[in-house]
């Protein structure tokens, strides 16, 4: 059994759960998403394209918000600023108080800038974005029989697991959510559950 750690994987282990457990429940995931990625390639491009569609407008969205009251703030430090100059020319606060409060709005104004400029590009990078879901395809065209979960194999097709908290601590047998983010398409959850479906009521 491979460490799941290797190969720059991610595997939170704040909470407990045994490796050869963990590796199950991956194995059996891992064997269900590629197998229907084979056997239903159009339905399943479809599905992850609605899903990334979906997550990257909300962050599109968030962030947009987020840059929205940066640059609003960014604009109130600037008028602060000339007017604390203003004031500070005519005599109505000193040197001193002037020196105090400008450090500090031009620390804040610093801090702003650099944060609109990270989420500016984060924002770009969103919009120009597309999943590469047929990368992910290929993969499982070229690996159809996954026996074990091994490095090569954790490299290939995932990215990170992530472990939750169990619903009761402590309890080794109560409910415990593992996110699986797979390669170029990310966290699948319920994706093929409700492709699969959509496709039986196309059927019918």
């Amino acid at each position: 059994m491979p460490n799941l750690k290797k190969k720059g994987k991610e595997v939170c282990t704040a909470h407990f759960i045994k490796e050869e457990q963990l590796a199950k429940v991956v194995l059996d995931d891992l064997r269900r998403v590629t197998h229907y990625a084979r056997q239903h390639e159009a339905m399943f491009i479809n599905a992850v394209a609605k899903k990334n569609t979906k997550e990257t407008q909300k962050e599109i969205s968030l962030l947009a918000k987020e840059l929205d009251t940066l640059k609003h703030r960014d604009d109130e430090l600037t008028i602060l600023f000339k007017r604390l100059y203003e004031d500070n020319v005519l005599g109505k606060i000193t040197n001193e108080m002037f020196r105090k409060l400008s450090d500090g709005y031009l620390k804040e104004q610093k801090e702003i800038q650099s944060t609109i400029h990270d989420k500016e590009s984060r924002l770009e990078k969103l919009k120009l974005s597309v999943t590469n879901v047929n990368a992910f395809i290929e993969e499982t065209k070229a690996i159809t029989e996954i026996n074990e979960l091994t490095a090569t194999i954790l490299h290939r097709f995932i990215d990170k697991i992530v472990v939750g908290e169990r619903a009761e601590k402590y309890s080794r047998t109560a409910a415990q959510e593992i996110q699986i983010h797979y390669r170029y398409i990310g966290l699948l959850d319920n994706v093929i559950k409700e492709s699969a479906e959509e496709e039986k009521q196309s059927v019918a």
